[in-house]
């Protein structure tokens, strides 16, 4: 606590708003938006690899969370400000950073992709920066954020080499054993016999994103192996092309993701398998139905031609 409270001394308006907005970098709309335009426009494995370090730390994230049931830094001292428009995007327990992780986890995988200096740097800023503004608004101790860093620098490593493999051989394997750690995980939220005094709004948010990560990994799973064996779209098109298709792609899935919510929860009597649902027509969606689309687009360049 004593770094927070030196952080807090330095505070200001301008660094206020300026943090603000660089730990957006470390939220869930980043790392969408990042690895559908990985997926759809660059090279589908460093897509997959993205999306593997996020949800595979994710999974650990949200178990460390519920197991560890450590409060937010000004719950542990009430002496302690924060700074007020990082509050809404502060829910449940402190550690680990799930910003930190996000961001670490989404910028190093560019970082390890890219042969561009500049790409490099500038996403190992962004990483650096994000975990770093979650201790300066007050959100996180340096624990949280170190922790939250470190596993996603080590999945970075641990899974490059399985998602890059020639022939892709390891990536079914890695979607099977992520399925089956969003079942362990979806088992203990639901199925551990937790202490009375237990956080349950923390608790439940740790059960809405354990049946979330199901349908997403399953329909990950879906998706490679729609892709490999009937679809194999391209991710090459001229630049207005990919630019269209990132726009109208992210429009069409989160009509989807939006359009889905009433009729399955009403469909499911509000049980959270809906959300299991929910999230595997949205990766269908994302990974099947659009990208139907992308042999068009890859034809506008050679059309103009």
């Amino acid at each position: 606590m004593s770094f927070l409270y030196l952080l807090e001394k330095i505070r200001c308006p301008v660094l206020d708003t300026l943090m603000q907005l660089i730990t957006e970098f470390g939220g869930e709309l980043i790392f969408l938006l990042v690895a559908l335009i990985l997926f759809w426009c660059v090279n589908k494995r460093q897509g997959y690899y993205l999306m593997a370090v996020g949800f595979v730390g994710t999974i650990f994230n949200q178990f460390l969370k519920i197991a560890c049931q450590i409060p937010r830094p000004w719950v542990r001292d009430p002496n302690f400000t924060i700074v007020e428009s990082a509050r809404a995007g502060a829910s449940g327990y402190s550690f680990p950073s799930g910003h930190s992780q996000n961001s670490v986890g989404t910028f190093g995988a560019i970082a390890m992709c890219s042969r561009r200096k500049w790409i490099r740097i500038g996403c190992i800023v962004i990483a650096v920066l994000v975990p770093f503004s979650r201790m300066y608004l007050g959100v996180h101790t340096p624990a949280d954020v170190l922790v939250g860093s470190g596993m996603a620098l080590a999945l970075l490593f641990l899974l490059k080499p399985v998602c890059f493999k020639k022939d892709g051989a390891y990536i079914p394997a890695l979607f099977a054993v992520m399925v089956a750690l969003a079942v362990g995980f979806l088992a203990y939220t639901e199925l551990y016999p937790f202490a009375s005094d237990v956080d349950q709004a923390n608790l439940n948010s740790a059960i809405k994103n354990a049946y979330t990560l199901m349908g997403a990994l399953l329909g990950m799973l879906v998706v490679y192996y729609v892709d490999e064996k009937i679809l194999q779209f391209p991710t090459q098109a001229v630049w207005y092309a990919q630019i269209a298709k990132v726009v109208f792609g992210l429009i069409f899935v989160l009509l989807v993701k939006s359009g889905l919510k009433a009729p399955l929860n009403a469909l499911f009597n509000g049980h959270m398998v809906a959300r299991t649902v929910r999230y595997f027509l949205v990766v269908i969606s994302a990974g099947v139905i659009w990208p139907m689309s992308f042999s068009r687009f890859s034809m506008l360049g050679q059309q103009r031609k």
